[in-house]
């Protein structure tokens, strides 16, 4: 027992002691920040950059290691909070920024008592005493939907920084933790966060007119450069828990030219959750689709579905529409032709309520199809951008186009709010969910259905005028959300 009892005091002392002289060094550092930060400055700068990319403004932020506080305020957050265990660092954030908060404390003893939408952790992780203990904290202060976004330097640059150094060009450091993003993945596993996005950013990081922009925006994100990369960036969330209560669903249903599977619809969209509405959007049809659908309602008394007329035009103005007029916490989208099957929608809702995705996807290319589902180049170019879009969104989206996605309402509500960052290029309305969902940073799940051929109509679908947008499509989301 003296033992033990003797080896446990010397971990708590070692550990205070690594404490204590980061605490010396971060002060004497803010002390001089004038002298040491200037070289820092353009690398700062792109983190900030990458940061206000990922975080929206007007949310509650935490900044864990906040140092100054100028990325914090740079965010524009609603409440934020700022957290460093340097006196110094506090004192000049404090003067800097006066309507944020700031508070001297230990990460791996923090205790706000309060929960925050985004969790920043810049440039902290390689400096920690202990990381799990300091996760385990982070998710304290975690609700289901909070953001937890960190980066953390790579060792590739440990030579350049230590000729820096010697030239007087940085502060010496430290020793540092040597983490790879496997061993932050573990580490944030253990503490209760499932990561589901990675980058590499940081190319060059010095200002130098235009060639700084070509490394840190664009050659910094494709192989073999994103390699070397200085910041390894991770975004997690709190591994899921299955939502206390089931909810109310709503199923919109674009419907044009399809009055042959209106009673289908209505006879085969399953109960879900705490119930399920469906709301039909008729798009300017050239048969009777408005007149079935008026019918078919009628002839079932009780029946909880909607009708309503677009004014506008393309599928995906029929879904805003649709979304628009829903009462649901769930949104899900059916196509009418009924080449998803309805009997797979408790799927989507399952794969939703449990926590597991927070926009669901439907897949058509995994299974076999049957032999008119879907024509040959239509199958080709939808394998195409289900590997240029993965790529670009940085989580696995293996079919762009299948027409079932499910998201809730508040999700959709801070998409709708953020669309003209995108503009109004997308009419099919996939596009425009899936970059908000990347955007947002929300975990994208593809669940795999059997794709079936039409028994009505024909598609509305043009594969080579069609095929065309979505390449003008595919070089937007390269601007707006992978060379930022």
């Amino acid at each position: 027992m003296n033992s033990d009892t003797s080896s446990a005091a010397r971990y708590t002392e070692t550990a205070a002691n690594y404490k204590k002289q980061r605490i010396q060094y971060w002060d004497e550092f803010a002390a001089t920040i004038a002298r040491w930060d200037r070289p820092r400055r353009a690398f700062r700068e792109r983190l900030g950059e990458v940061y206000r990319f990922l975080v929206p403004a007007g949310k509650r932020v935490l900044d864990l290691g906040c140092a100054n506080g100028d990325l914090l305020a740079s965010l524009k957050p609603s409440y934020g909070v700022g957290v460093d265990f340097s006196k110094g660092m506090i004192g000049i954030a404090r003067s800097s920024h006066p309507e944020l908060h700031f508070v001297q404390q230990d990460i791996e003893e923090l205790d706000l008592k309060e929960q925050f939408d985004y969790i920043i952790l810049s440039d902290v992780v390689n400096d920690l005493w202990d990381l799990q203990a300091a996760f385990e904290r982070v998710r304290l202060h975690s609700h289901p939907g909070t953001r937890l976004i960190l980066n953390a330097y790579s060792r590739v640059w440990e030579g350049p920084r230590r000729l820096a150094e010697m030239l007087g060009l940085a502060k010496r450091q430290l020793s540092q933790n040597w983490v790879t993003v496997e061993d932050l993945e573990n580490v944030l596993f253990l503490s209760g966060f499932e990561v589901f996005r990675e980058g590499h950013e940081v190319l060059w990081p010095f200002w130098t007119p235009l060639w700084d922009t070509l490394c840190n925006r664009y050659l910094v994100k494709v192989a073999p450069f994103r390699w070397f990369a200085i910041a390894n960036f991770i975004v997690a969330r709190p591994i899921p828990k299955p939502r206390p209560e089931p909810a109310v669903v709503t199923v919109v249903v674009p419907a044009r030219n399809e009055a042959g599977n209106i009673s289908e619809i209505l006879d085969r969209v399953p109960e879900m959750g705490a119930g399920t509405e469906l709301i039909f959007v008729e798009g300017n049809s050239t048969d009777n689709t408005y007149e079935a659908i008026q019918k078919e309602i009628a002839r079932r008394p009780g029946c909880s579905a909607q009708l309503f007329r677009q004014t506008g035009k393309g599928k995906g103005d029929a879904v805003r529409l649709g979304f628009a007029k829903a009462t649901g916490d769930v949104l899900m989208i059916l196509d009418a032709d009924l080449t998803v099957p309805p009997e797979d929608l408790p799927r989507f809702y399952e794969a939703w309520h449990s926590g597991k995705g927070e926009f669901i996807n439907g897949v058509r290319l995994m299974y076999p199809m049957e032999e008119r589902a879907m024509r040959f180049f239509n199958l080709l170019g939808n394998k195409f951008f289900s590997l240029a879009f993965s790529w670009l969104l940085g989580q696995s989206i293996k079919d762009t186009l299948c027409g079932t996605k499910v998201l809730s309402r508040q999700d959709y509500e801070t998409i709708a709010a953020n669309r003209a960052y995108f503009g109004q290029l997308d009419p099919f309305g996939d596009f425009d969910l899936i970059f908000g969902a990347a955007k947002n940073s929300l975990r994208i799940i593809d669940l795999p259905i059997r794709y079936r051929e039409r028994t009505y109509g024909e598609t509305n679908i043009q594969r080579w005028s069609h095929g065309w947008l979505l390449l003008k499509m595919l070089v937007l989301a390269m601007r707006r959300l992978r060379f930022v």
